[in-house]
């Protein structure tokens, strides 16, 4: 069963800042905005007002949630971030965001394969029009260049998506568009999977960070007394648990099996005892 979002006072989404934050630093691009948050897709709205997260993501809780694939799907897309061309017809649309785990920190080289109908509400299934997969980068991000997809009976406007990180299990969903009028008649329709979406010019931008079934747990146990960051150098004789960091010749180590060391167990000569970081 998938989990259900955890929701604040009058339904809104939160989600943990230090959760953000830590994935900001893990990333390392992320940018951060002037009063010292994160940049982050949830985080861009109409007007420079923040909006409600699309997916929950609070230390562990709420992965995106899944969705039928439907009857339309084909595999071995081609590789590509665009689905159009400067000729294509259709409303210009992009949509991008970050591909989180549990604990909140960007996946890169997650696969994220697009399908969805054109401007008509046709799909393509003699070729691969408005078909395309690509991965995230090192940030964990992601940015798909298409249009915003046709209607055709019984369905609100949507882009289908199948989610997969590396050596991990397929997530297959669908993104929605805030404000159209078939969202409350469609039976598939779910709002946790709104993206934020905003007028640019003659086209739209669409947000959505989604936050994957996989555990993230620390992997840096606290010590007590904690040694994180380094603040001590290695010494023979020092019992050591696991995640303890110390300094020797210049570089930092992190402990990774308890003991106590001796003589000829530095940490560049036992890496089943330290690693360099």
């Amino acid at each position: 069963m998938t989990p259900e979002p955890t929701e604040g006072p009058g339904g809104d989404r939160r989600i943990s800042r230090k959760t953000l934050l830590k994935a900001a630093l893990v990333a390392g691009t992320v940018p951060l905005l002037a009063g010292g948050g994160v940049a982050l897709a949830r985080d861009a709205g109409s007007g420079g007002r923040p909006l409600v997260p699309t997916p929950n993501c609070d230390d562990g809780d709420g992965p995106t949630h899944e969705q039928i694939e439907g009857p339309y799907f084909k595999p071995d897309s081609p590789l590509r971030t665009s689905l159009v061309t400067g000729s294509t017809p259709g409303v210009p649309l992009t949509v991008s965001g970050f591909v989180f785990g549990r604990g909140c920190k960007p996946i890169p080289g997650t696969l994220l394969d697009f399908w969805q109908a054109d401007t008509n509400g046709a799909y393509d299934m003699s070729g691969f029009a408005f078909r395309g997969h690509q991965f995230t980068d090192q940030s964990g991000a992601f940015s798909l260049t298409t249009i915003v997809p046709g209607l055709y009976p019984g369905r609100t406007r949507h882009i289908h998506v199948k989610v997969q990180a590396p050596g991990s299990g397929i997530l297959t969903t669908q993104l929605y568009f805030p404000g159209e009028p078939r969202n409350n008649t469609d039976s598939i329709f779910d709002p946790a999977l709104l993206m934020n979406v905003r007028e640019i010019g003659p086209g739209r931008e669409g947000t959505f960070d989604f936050v994957l079934d996989i555990d993230q747990g620390p992997t840096d146990p606290p010590t007590d007394p904690p040694t994180d960051p380094p603040g001590s150098t290695w010494a023979a004789g020092t019992l050591y648990s696991a995640g303890d960091r110390v300094t020797y010749g210049g570089v930092a180590y992190r402990c990774l099996q308890a003991h106590s060391a001796m003589a000829g167990w530095e940490p560049p000569n036992v890496p089943a005892l330290w690693e360099r970081g």
